[in-house]
């Protein structure tokens, strides 16, 4: 026997216990305790930006303030100042208080459409209003992706951290994961409502950036056609509101916007892709630029390779899910709640069956790990979740390699002894 045998069954065993542990039942009670320890940690947090348990030096808001203050300038007939900084700094303030920390807005002007109604709300109903709505429908999303219909299996769901980190910010990524996954589940039996959920994904247009690659790789022709016209239906309602200088204030707000990512306005470690991961580990613009460029080829490859090759939809959806957190240059941790979308969809490919132990435990080890990533990078100028964003994607290549092939039994076989 080799010295390092010994070793390596050692692992074998730690790893097969580990499995053994981690079946559904303890797998949803650990996530409870967890989400319970979110929601303590989430509401000390609020009253602390609210000064409740110090005083504060300056006002806080979160990127709602944002969506409002676009909406509010909009409601006054004034569109067209929505990409004045000076004049949407200045709604920012009256929404909130002066002195408040600016947020850009870089949405195109199709978001207004939701905006301005929100607007209409007083601040904080708005606030609730808009994040339990697409909370909401994140989660019929989430449930009908793993066909699950008890309250205890959204459990997990919930603890995700990406969760805490879009209300906490304000952000509209429920909205984004909802789309994204309900497209997915409707485009092989309902491909026109499909086409018009992708579609509706303009508001965030990057998100959609290798939905095209995989309805044409597919053959989904239906779908594509409907996409193309939710989308155009879309900006035409928004010219004809908004006026052709709204539109034309977006494109030159969008084009300048690479200085906020590239400057470290936003955190490094804030960022999912690659592109951060080079910018935290002091690489210049040039060089994050190619380093994304190769994986967002390499992300479309492999979707198109997949949805050519009319694969189970789980798995198809996956993918397209995976690589896109993967493929875009600017997404941020809230956004990984795309990220959650891939998980449900690999797990809806299992047909009921557990995860393999390698997955279950890269799972629950992306969990922790996101718990603070933007933090944790920082300190350790290690990119927590591009790494994570990445494992993402490696665990739905493998299942798709493996599916593929007579390595797929070899894979449930190794899965059994470990």
């Amino acid at each position: 026997m080799e010295v390092g045998e010994p070793m390596v069954s050692a692992r074998l065993r730690f790893y097969r216990s580990l499995g053994n542990w981690l079946d559904r039942r303890r797998i949803i009670a650990y996530c409870a305790i967890l989400l319970a320890i979110e929601v303590s940690a989430f509401l000390f947090l609020v009253a602390g930006t609210h000064g409740l348990i110090v005083p504060l030096s300056a006002p806080t808001s979160t990127d709602f303030v944002s969506f409002y203050a676009a909406g509010s300038l909009v409601n006054a007939g004034t569109p067209e100042l929505v990409y004045d900084r000076a004049a949407h700094g200045a709604a920012e303030e009256r929404a909130t208080a002066p002195g408040v920390e600016y947020r850009f807005f870089y949405y195109p002007p199709v978001f207004l459409l939701l905006c301005a109604p929100l607007a209409r709300l007083p601040y904080l109903a708005a606030f609730l209003v808009f994040e339990a709505t697409t909370l909401v429908l994140y989660l019929i999303v989430l449930r009908n992706i793993l066909d699950e219909c008890s309250f205890a299996g959204l459990v997990p769901i919930l603890a995700f951290p990406a969760v805490f980190w879009t209300l906490g910010l304000g952000q509209n990524a429920f909205l984004t994961a909802a789309l994204f996954g309900a497209g997915m589940l409707c485009v092989d039996r309902r491909p026109i409502v499909a086409g018009l959920l992708f579609g509706a994904l303009c508001y965030k247009p990057h998100f959609g950036l290798l939905v095209p690659v995989a309805l044409a790789a597919g053959g989904h022709w239906r779908a594509f056609a409907a996409a193309f016209a939710s989308v155009a239906a879309l900006c035409l309602s928004s010219l004809m509101l908004f006026g052709w200088t709204t539109w034309s204030d977006f494109f030159t707000s969008a084009a300048a916007s690479h200085v906020t990512y590239e400057s470290g306005r936003v955190s490094f470690g804030g960022l999912v892709s690659p592109f951060g991961a080079v910018l935290l580990f002091g690489g210049n613009s040039a060089m994050a630029y190619a380093v994304q460029a190769g994986a967002t080829l390499s992300a479309g490859l492999l979707v198109g390779f997949v949805w050519r090759s009319g694969l189970a939809l789980p798995i198809r959806a996956a993918t397209l899910a995976a690589a896109t957190v993967v493929a875009i240059p600017v997404i941020l941790i809230y956004d990984l709640t795309l990220a959650g979308v891939a998980v449900a969809w690999l797990v809806r490919a299992r047909r009921g069956e557990e995860l393999p132990v390698w997955e279950k435990v890269a799972v629950a080890g992306a969990f922790l790990l996101l718990l603070d990533p933007r933090d944790l990078a920082e300190a350790s100028h290690v990119p927590v979740a591009p790494l994570a964003a990445v494992a993402l994607i490696v665990a739905v290549a493998t299942r798709v390699f493996l599916q593929r092939g007579s390595l797929y039994s070899l894979c449930d076989r190794l899965n059994a002894v470990l």
